[in-house]
C-alpha cells in the first residue's frame, strides 16, 4: 500500500497548485491514502500558514475532496502544528483531525530553516543549536498532542551539522516519542534541499527501529510535480533499516499497513 500523509494546499501561502489537481496526480501514482496536513493556524509568523478564519473552508473543501474521489483514493484530513510554547491553540488541538503532525521550525523564534533567515547560524555553536533543536523535539513529544514527528531533523537542511554524534543528541528526543506512542515520517522533502538525503538519515532510521518507533511515509509537497516524491527512496531505505509496515489514521486512531 502507498501513503503519502504530509502534504500542503495554497491555504499556506507558499504552495501551489489546486487540492484536486494534488488529487488527481495521487490517483495517476496509484497512491492508496494521501493526507492533506495545512500548516496550522497560529499566532506567529501568519504569512506561512492558514489562518483561523480558513479552517473551516480547508477542512470542508477536504471532506467534499474525500467524497468526490472515496472510489479511486482514501483522502486524510490533518494539520502540521509548529511547536511553539505559548502559541499552540485548542481550536487546532482540538479540530475533528484523522492526524496532527508535531513540527520544529522554530528555535526561540528563529526560523532555522528559511534561507531568509540563515545568518542565524553564524552566531552560535552548532552542537549548542543542534541540542536546543532536540530538546525542542522532545518536549514536543512529550506535550502528548500530536500523532506523528514531522521531518525529525530538519535541523541539517542547510548542511551544518555538528561535531558530536548526532545520536547522543537525539537520544532523549527518541526516548520521549517512544514513550509518547508518537510515528516517524520519513520525509523526502529533504531530497530536495541542500542536504540531499530524506528526514531522517538512516542513522537515526535504525535508532527509530531499535526502539520499536513505528514510522509512515511523506513527500511534504507544496506543488503538484512534489507528490509522490522519492517515494521508491524512502521505501528503500526504510526495507534496508527493517521496517516492513507503515502506519496511517483514521480519527486518530492509528492502522499499521505493508508497504
Amino acid at each position: 500500500m502507498r501513503i503519502d500523509l504530509h502534504n500542503h494546499t495554497t491555504y499556506c501561502n507558499h504552495a501551489t497548485g489546486s487540492m484536486e489537481e494534488y488529487i488527481e496526480r495521487a490517483i495517476e501514482l496509484k497512491i492508496d491514502i494521501y493526507g492533506f496536513s495545512e500548516h496550522a493556524p497560529m499566532e506567529f509568523d501568519k504569512g506561512y500558514r492558514l489562518s483561523f478564519e480558513e479552517m473551516r473552508d480547508y477542512e470542508n473543501d477536504v471532506l467534499r475532496l474525500r467524497e468526490k474521489y472515496k472510489n479511486s483514493i482514501k483522502i486524510l484530513l490533518g494539520y502540521e502544528v509548529d511547536y511553539i510554547e505559548g502559541y499552540i491553540d485548542e481550536r487546532v488541538l482540538n479540530a475533528k483531525v484523522d492526524y496532527l503532525i508535531g513540527s520544529v521550525h522554530f528555535l526561540n523564534r528563529w526560523g532555522f530553516d528559511n534561507p531568509e533567515f540563515i545568518g542565524g547560524w553564524q552566531n552560535r555553536d552548532i552542537d549548542d543549536i543542534w541540542q536546543d533543536y532536540f530538546n525542542a523535539i522532545r518536549d514536543m513529544a512529550k506535550s502528548g498532542y500530536f500523532d506523528i514527528v514531522g521531518h525529525l531533523d530538519l535541523i541539517k537542511l542547510f548542511k551544518y551539522m555538528p561535531k558530536r554524534d548526532i545520536r547522543v543528541i537525539a537520544e532523549e528526543a527518541f526516548r520521549e516519542i517512544k514513550r509518547s506512542n508518537m510515528v516517524v515520517e520519513l520525509n523526502s522533502a529533504g531530497l530536495r534541499k541542500p542536504i540531499g538525503e530524506i528526514y531522517p538519515s538512516k542513522y537515526l532510521l535504525l535508532m527509530a527501529y531499535e526502539l520499536d518507533i513505528p514510522i509512515t511515509f511523506s513527500s511534504d509537497a507544496h506543488a503538484v510535480e512534489q507528490i509522490g516524491f522519492g517515494y521508491d527512496e524512502v521505501k528503500r531505505v526504510a526495507k534496508e533499516v527493517g521496517y516492513t509496515k507503515v502506519v496511517t489514521f483514521e480519527q486518530r486512531d492509528r492502522q499499521l499497513v505493508n508497504f
